[in-house]
């Protein structure tokens, strides 16, 4: 990140003010594949959202979305889930995924949501839940380890 434009006070008033857009928008990866986030009706939590996008499909024959893309959704749901949901502003680096692909993701909206497990000093754990057209049938599923950056060492 350039200097002087997104440190600590930066990510303090964007966690502060809910504005995951403006993470979002410095995610060239996650804008690509086409990842957005909004609160959730019902509760404090977010729902994510993966459009359907051709460029996103793995096998063409079905079509079905790469299981990359699956993957790679759901990490950028849990890295920001846990930029919000953690009790200081700081940024986590993924230190361990494991996914398990439950059924053929479809070229259809793929949705997500996150529940941290566990907030230590310096690790963190997340779980997330990737769906389509029902919360109950799940796509996929992963479990995320994330160390915690000290707010210290950013940049101002």
């Amino acid at each position: 990140m350039p200097e002087g434009i997104y440190g600590v006070e930066w990510l303090a008033r964007t966690r502060d003010d809910r504005d995951l857009a403006a993470w979002l928008e410095l995610m060239p990866y996650a804008r690509r594949i086409g990842v957005s986030a909004q609160p959730e009706a019902q509760g404090e939590g977010l729902l994510f959202r993966l459009d359907p996008q051709p460029g996103n499909v793995g096998n063409v024959m079905l079509p079905a979305l790469h299981g990359g893309v699956v993957a790679a959704f759901m990490e950028t749901a849990a890295t920001l889930d846990l930029m919000l949901a953690s009790r200081e502003p700081r940024l986590p680096r993924v230190v361990d995924v494991s996914i398990d692909y439950l059924r053929t993701a479809r070229l259809v909206p793929t949705y997500a949501r996150c529940s941290l497990l566990r907030e230590g000093r310096r690790l963190a754990n997340v779980t997330v839940t990737a769906w389509q057209k029902d919360a109950a049938a799940p796509v996929a599923t992963a479990r995320l380890h994330f160390v915690l950056g000290d707010p210290a060492n950013y940049q101002e």
